[in-house]
């Protein structure tokens, strides 16, 4: 009879749809065990994105989906654990001690709140529970030191490694810790890309004993030197467009697509940002800048739209103040839309193939 309960539930469950992944419930090996004891069943999951915030959504989904087996006079217990691991990138580059998995940020253009966006889904991520750092890699415009409430300079260890600053449970590392807030960066292509090696592999991500689970890279608008690096040199795990529904804007858009299409990093979907303007006074509602924009080019390449964002005024206030929405205004239906966002991606991280690159020694052959 145990047998036939515990099929029965991994059948269900296979069956059963996770809303984050948009796959099985049981995709990448997330069941760990069903337990059928004499007075109930105990249905144990482990799944590879954060969880904290939504373990009760998923466990209700499971409850509804089970609630028709037949357990004979038993209790159904659920348990959603979370185990975030490493996932391969592009070949070639070299993993970053103490960070799993590295999601870049990107945008055709300038002006389309990719910063702010990234700041929100940094902070959502943690706020789900993982473990977070932002690279800040707009050399000439570093804005996520203001965007994320952080001053100051940081510290260097024995080994002159960078100590990363810290806010709101996030880490963090942006040329603009290192300058005047006001002075221009007149630097040429080859400086801003040795300063973006020399943040990401001179910061001691790991200095508190712990990998942090996601970097979120802040990169600059364009398809020049420094995307060019991290495409090169940096282990991306993923990337993510931003975008406008504005045509202009979509056509950089495209090209940053293209980009990372043609250096074989995924790109795990479009958010459309200041997809609606929403009135302060009335709360009503336009698309400003046009509709279905991210949409469209989402259909032209097969991506997922991971969800829109509109144009607030709060928005730009609370990321101005140093206090972006997610922290701000966590209950507000734009921190969800956030979260949201910021979940989807993960959980699409967490289908991809795992990086075991660690697991093997490097094996050096010498003539005897």
């Amino acid at each position: 009879m145990s047998e036939a309960i515990s099929s029965a539930v991994t059948a269900q469950l296979d069956a059963l749809t996770d809303p984050y992944t948009e796959a099985s419930m049981t995709a990448g090996k997330a069941l760990r065990s069903v337990d059928v004891g004499d007075d109930k069943v105990t249905v144990t999951l482990v799944k590879g994105y954060p969880v904290a915030g939504v373990a009760q959504e998923l466990s209700e989904l499971i409850h509804q989906s089970l609630k028709e087996l037949p357990f004979e006079n038993r209790n159904l217990q659920v348990v959603i654990e979370q185990n975030i691991i490493s996932h391969s990138a592009q070949q070639g580059a070299q993993a970053v001690p103490g960070v799993k998995n590295i999601i870049a940020v990107a945008s055709g253009k300038g002006g389309v709140g990719k910063s702010t966006v990234s700041a929100n889904l940094a902070l959502a991520l943690a706020a789900a529970g993982a473990r977070v750092a932002v690279l800040d890699a707009d050399i000439y415009g570093p804005s996520q030191p203001r965007m994320l409430g952080a001053k100051g300079k940081p510290d260097a260890l024995d080994n002159k490694m960078l100590v990363p600053m810290q806010n709101y449970g996030i880490k963090l590392m942006s040329i603009g810790f290192l300058v005047e807030e006001d002075t221009p960066m007149i630097w040429r292509g080859p400086m801003v890309t040795q300063a973006l090696e020399q943040m990401l592999r001179g910061t001691a991500w790991d200095m508190d004993g712990e990998d942090v689970d996601y970097m979120i890279i802040d990169l600059p608008p364009g398809t020049g030197d420094i995307q060019l690096t991290l495409a090169q040199k940096v282990p991306v795990t993923g990337a993510v467009i931003v975008t406008t529904p504005q045509d202009i804007a979509l056509l950089d858009a495209r090209k940053a697509y293209k980009m990372f299409e043609k250096v074989d990093v995924p790109i795990f979907g479009v958010i459309e940002n200041m997809s609606t303007h929403v009135c302060s006074e009335c709360g009503h509602e336009e698309a400003i800048f046009g509709a279905h924009g991210a949409q469209t080019m989402a259909d032209d390449f097969n991506l997922d739209v991971l969800g829109e964002i509109p144009l607030e005024m709060a928005i730009r206030e609370q990321a101005d103040s140093g206090k972006p929405t997610v922290v701000a205004a966590p209950e507000s239906a734009t921190a969800k839309r956030y979260v949201d966002i910021a979940l989807r991606i993960a959980a699409k991280l967490a289908l991809k193939k795992r990086d075991f690159s660690s697991a093997f020694p490097n094996i050096v052959v010498e003539n005897g």
